[in-house]
């Protein structure tokens, strides 16, 4: 609950929001008098050089417990241009002894939800001590803010009130088309909507012209036959509004009294009664156009529209003077970071490591889903090339981190298969009996298990490495092998010796064994070397016979 100065209001404080509270919360016992919260809950402050805003955390906390959707109504306007004693009246609100009170929350019902409407008073324009940059500021977070703004203008709307809109159109250019429902596809819901716009003049006599005609009068082009750059602008601010002429209505409103120094004494009784009908008919107005402040596709209860305008206010205050361009950033980061979830749930969805195409494949397809997304949601129709330079820029970060990844699961997979091929042909290498068979068995299930396990960035690495160490591998179980292998037949050849003279005593058996030893040793002996031996076709009959024996699929005397 809030209750305002009747014009004896502080204009130290930027924004003051109307809610609901207890009459405890206002008590002064000292005096037996209710007192005036207004002064000591703003949400917004100037800061100290009177050139930037700042929260005030005591207003943001009232605003906090509302668990409604929100709506804002936001007046703007010259400085005391009587804004203040407007929001009263809206607000039907009585003044007593220089003390307005609301002694309940302002809820209305719109389109079958429940919505709580917090009025907006602003700090006026072009007062004393003010910089030029705060009060755009101002203007900047009341358009953004607002769901009706309603900008109060004196007797008629001259080129200085058209020019403060400049920032309101920058907006519209940018976010209007999101919320034009012609550009809306089935089912989407609208991401965000400007504010709409109420022209409001005070004004007693429009000479036979409706308020609408003389808005639509002031909104034409003037004529700029020398050049003036003002001129210019301000006629290009002209034409935006005209373009955007469905999200804005215009109204008059007569003076409520010539004695406007005793407004604040005087009932609906006292006042004119042109003035009291015409308000009316603005309460009827703003009413039928109020809608909950939708922001990324959803309306914002208490402690959402804070963080919003906590956002909203480090974007304005960010460099000399505020910009569209930082608004835009503020309102695409939400949706940046659901694109760039698009694009990081579709490359997660891969088992690394992977072939480098696959993963080159994947992350084209899910960049052209995350930027198509954005496409569809994303604000700003000229600002918006920084988010989508932020955007290409994150997905790059993505995909290295993901590429560096992959290289280093491959590297990985490939070094732990590369390690059990290499234990593997060291347990080859020393075969109690041996068998070349064997060693061609466990040599190609090793090279076909490492083709079709090592995959990625290091398989190119690691193939060259597994034939380097496969062929040297086979070199020296061939050569070892010719050399057990002849130890194995000398050996075997006196066994046969003894068998066949001691044990069997069987003399064949006995004599084919010393040809055996005698032709092992002498043909060694004629030729220098066993390795001659080697290439003998007799010798290549003694193999075959020695590997039918000693392994086969189905028998393996070694095991």
């Amino acid at each position: 609950m809030w209750r305002r100065v009747c014009c004896q209001l502080s204009h130290s404080v930027y924004a003051r929001a109307v809610f609901a509270g207890t009459v405890n919360d206002f008590a002064d016992t000292r005096n037996g008098m209710l007192r005036c919260p207004v002064r000591e809950f703003p949400i917004v402050e100037p800061d100290y050089g009177h050139t930037k805003l700042r929260l005030s955390e005591q207003g943001l906390e009232a605003i906090r417990r509302i668990e409604n959707p929100i709506a804002i109504v936001g007046v703007i306007g010259p400085y005391r241009s009587g804004k203040s004693f407007l929001l009263n009246q809206l607000l039907s609100l009585s003044c007593d002894k220089g003390i307005w009170i609301w002694g309940k929350p302002v809820e209305m019902d719109v389109d079958g939800t429940k919505v709580s409407v917090l009025y907006l008073d602003t700090e006026g324009f072009e007062s004393v001590g003010k910089s030029n940059v705060y009060d755009d500021r101002i203007f900047a977070l009341a358009t953004v803010l607002s769901s009706v703004l309603i900008y109060n203008l004196p007797e008629t709307v001259r080129e200085a009130d058209i020019s403060r809109l400049s920032f309101a159109v920058e907006i519209a250019e940018e976010f209007y088309g999101r919320a034009s429902c012609s550009e809306l596809h089935q089912g989407e819901e609208i991401a965000f909507e400007p504010a709409k716009l109420l022209w409001l003049i005070q004004r007693d006599f429009l000479q036979g012209k409706s308020v609408q005609q003389m808005v639509n009068e002031a909104l034409q082009r003037v004529p700029n036959d020398n050049g003036n750059k003002y001129i210019d602008e301000v006629n290009q601010i002209r034409d935006s509004l005209a373009v955007m002429g469905n999200n804005s209505t215009a109204f008059s409103l007569p003076q409520p009294h010539l004695q406007r120094t005793k407004l604040c004494d005087m009932d609906d009784k006292e006042l004119e009664p042109l003035y009291v009908t015409r308000r009316e008919q603005l309460k009827q107005v703003v009413g039928s156009i109020i809608k909950p402040k939708f922001v990324q596709g959803k309306t914002l209860n208490g402690k959402e529209f804070v963080s919003f305008l906590q956002q909203i206010l480090e974007a304005l205050n960010k460099g000399e003077i505020p910009s569209t361009g930082s608004l835009v950033e503020i309102f695409n980061k939400a949706i940046l970071e659901r694109c760039l979830k698009v694009y990081k749930e579709k490359l997660e969805g891969l088992r690394l490591p992977v072939p480098v195409e696959k993963l080159q494949q994947i992350h084209e397809v899910a960049n052209g889903e995350a930027k198509l997304l954005f496409d569809k949601q994303h604000f700003g129709k000229h600002h918006a090339v920084q988010s989508i330079l932020k955007l290409e820029d994150e997905i790059t970060k993505v995909y290295k981190n993901f590429l560096l990844a992959n290289e280093y699961q491959s590297s990985k997979l490939c070094e732990a298969r590369f390690s059990e091929c290499e234990d593997q042909m060291d347990h080859l290498q020393v075969l109690k009996l041996p068998s070349m068979a064997k060693f061609n068995a466990g040599f190609f299930y090793c090279n076909r298990t490492f083709v079709m396990e090592c995959v990625g960035p290091a398989k190119e690495r690691y193939d060259h490495r597994m034939s380097k160490m496969l062929l040297k591998s086979r070199a020296l179980f061939i050569k070892e092998y010719n050399n057990k292998l002849f130890n194995w037949l000398v050996t075997f050849a006196l066994v046969m010796v003894v068998l066949g003279r001691f044990v069997i005593k069987f003399f064949l058996l006995e004599i084919a064994a010393w040809v055996m030893f005698i032709f092992l040793e002498t043909y060694t002996r004629m030729f220098w070397s066993a390795e001659s031996l080697y290439y003998n076709p007799a010798w290549h009959i003694i193999v075959s016979s020695w590997e039918t024996i000693v392994y086969s699929p189905l028998l393996d005397l070694d095991r």
